[in-house]
């Protein structure tokens, strides 16, 4: 197993479980959302004001094309699916993990979808943009974890055991 490439939603818990994942693998963590504001020095919603949607995502891009790694589990941001370049380049390094959330789950935990740096055009919802990703990660991804109410523990387990079935 050379890196796990986490991908969903924002809130579905990307960040959280990657942690833990690199933590009982021994592997190093990856989260392209800080790889962005380090490269651009703003907040992903600073960049989001300043360059717009188009221009965050250029600078997704190019975050997630800079991206080597070995042994790594990587928490990418909810819209690198956007990217054909930065999923192909991603899909060379590891295996991709879709932590699949439910629309409900989704809009509890999603509070300050602005401060958040959440790529949501001009007048489209939450609910919109849920239903325009998730065919997206459902096809990038090489497997699937149902992320929600089991508790954390458990859907860091359930990867865990999915790679090893898949390997």
């Amino acid at each position: 197993m050379s890196n796990i490439i986490l991908i969903g939603m924002p809130a579905s818990g990307k960040s959280t479980v990657g942690v833990i994942l690199a933590k009982l693998l021994g592997f190093d963590f990856i989260d392209t959302d800080l790889l962005i504001q380090k490269r651009e020095k703003k907040r992903l919603s600073e960049i989001i004001a300043s360059r717009g949607i188009d221009g965050f995502l250029d600078a997704e891009e190019a975050a997630c094309l800079s991206v080597k790694a070995d042994q790594c589990v990587i928490a990418t941001g909810g819209s690198v699916v956007y990217s054909e370049a930065a999923v192909s380049h991603l899909k060379t390094l590891g295996t991709f993990v879709y932590l699949e959330v439910d629309y409900g789950t989704l809009q509890s935990r999603l509070n300050d979808i602005e401060g958040r740096g959440v790529v949501l055009r001009p007048g489209q919802t939450l609910e919109q943009l849920y239903q325009e990703r998730v065919p997206l990660y459902r096809r990038y991804a090489d497997l699937t974890v149902r992320e929600g109410h089991d508790g954390l523990e458990r859907t860091v387990r359930a990867v865990l055991n999915g790679l090893l079935t898949e390997n």
